[in-house]
């Protein structure tokens, strides 16, 4: 096991790190910028390192003053968590000439999986089913217009270096095709510093599912899925889980396996599909690194997924097989972001009180307390509220209490959104997918 690991990252995921730190009997280091200098995560940390820059995400972005935080504090690895350098491969090759462990895959798995036409073709040949698309980059407008004339529209333009939603456009006819294309390929450079795009085939009402993995290298094991159809401009706001049958978890866990075996994985990854319909799965990406809402699988699985990636980092075999893995009840989780619940815009400011609610088989995964200052310059997740009950209807039950119970004065959040979703027909009756919200204008408008 390592002796000290270095967390390149904050807020709540840091502090969650951290934790799972603690139980190995591992001393943990977090780097941190001005902003958050006073935050929980810096302040139990046994160590925290200061990296000074005028811009607040400069601090989580530099790979040559992180990598030398990492030897001037004698980490043995580095934990980057998710979003900044956590699918980074530069940053993972750096560590590794320095003899840092990077928990994570290696950093050619990373290009790969960075790539999304590479990562398709590579599931392809795993035997994973993809939706119809390109296969290949499309810059030529009339080639990329024939191709989606073949697919047959709708179809999505995709940035093949994209991921978080960035860099997808919808075309639902030939006439908005050149100018969704010039779009595409302009915010993939930006964004990305790549303007490749490509062409694949809409999947309209479909669900968002996916499932985690966890792999050594060599063998892999999956802890079935996670429901998140609940997204606002392409990002989730409340997962649940288990969603599926056991005898479709097992065919699609099976292939999902072997997806991350084929490509050599090691440690925590997330296949994402979508599903039509018919009950058709389409293969999207793998996220390579910790999810955001890796606590739902945490709750029905009974397992500390953070723990399980570090120990694989750190040498050990894969600690459990797929005969080990069993789910119980049902669990769901919504993002308290900092946002107005109604014009989705960022809500940043100081928490002037604050109380977290409680009580068997509920969790709040939080760095906020009463007096933080939420900065105006990251993501405005302020803290993630899992409950766990032995059904799907109990379970949105607590959620609704666990939510009535929460209390945060001096920024907006999304918690009155959250209870009008839990308490709204469609949603209870698991009428869902990933175009919800904007067919139920009604609980942005607060009715």
């Amino acid at each position: 096991m390592f002796r000290r690991v270095l967390i390149a990252n904050r807020g709540e995921i840091a502090l969650r790190i951290l934790r799972s730190l603690r139980a190995l009997g591992v001393e943990a280091v977090v780097t941190h910028g001005r902003d958050d200098r006073l935050t929980l995560p810096v302040r139990l940390a046994d160590e925290g390192v200061f990296i000074a820059r005028d811009d607040p995400l400069a601090s989580y972005l530099d790979i040559e003053a992180i990598v030398e935080a990492a030897k001037e504090v004698g980490a043995d690895a580095v934990h980057p968590g998710y979003g900044f350098l956590a699918e980074n491969p530069t940053f993972a090759e750096r560590l590794t000439e320095e003899g840092i462990k990077f928990i994570g895959p290696r950093p050619e798995v990373l290009r790969l999986l960075g790539d999304k036409l590479a990562a398709r073709e590579a599931m392809v040949k795993a035997g994973l089913p993809v939706a119809e698309g390109s296969g290949k980059p499309v810059s030529d407008r009339d080639e990329a217009i024939s191709t989606a004339a073949v697919i047959g529209y709708p179809v999505m333009i995709k940035a093949a270096a994209g991921g978080g939603g960035i860099g997808i456009q919808v075309v639902n006819s030939p006439d908005e095709f050149e100018a969704a294309l010039r779009l595409c390929q302009g915010r993939a450079l930006s964004a990305f510093g790549d303007d490749r795009v490509f062409v694949e085939k809409f999947i309209e009402g479909a669900q968002h599912i996916e499932f985690q993995i966890l792999a050594d290298g060599s063998k892999a094991v999956h802890f079935g899925e996670r429901f998140c159809s609940i997204q606002r401009r392409h990002q989730k706001i409340i997962e649940e889980g288990p969603w599926l049958s056991e005898e479709v978890r097992e065919e699609l866990g099976a292939k999902v396996v072997a997806g991350a075996e084929a490509v050599g994985y090691e440690g925590l990854a997330t296949f994402e599909f979508l599903r039509d319909a018919e009950g058709e799965f389409y293969f999207l990406e793998v996220n390579p690194r910790v999810q955001v809402e890796h606590t739902v699988t945490e709750m029905i699985a009974g397992v500390d997924l953070i723990s399980l990636g570090i120990r694989v980092a750190a040498g050990e075999s894969l600690p459990l097989s797929q005969d080990d893995v069993k789910l119980s009840g049902h669990a769901i989780q919504t993002r308290i972001n900092a946002e107005n619940p109604f014009t989705l815009e960022p809500s940043p400011g100081r928490i002037w009180e604050c109380h977290w609610p409680g009580g068997p088989g509920v969790r709040v995964d939080t760095h906020a307390h009463t007096g933080y200052d939420m900065p105006p310059s990251f993501d405005s997740l302020l803290a993630k509220l899992i409950v766990w009950a032995p059904t799907r209807e109990e379970a949105i039950a607590k959620m609704d209490a666990a939510l009535g119970e929460t209390l945060i004065i001096g920024v907006d959040t999304l918690i009155p959104l959250h209870r009008a979703i839990l308490n709204e027909t469609d949603f209870r009756n698991r009428e869902v997918n990933v175009g919800y919200l904007d067919g139920h204008q009604g609980l942005l408008d607060g009715r």
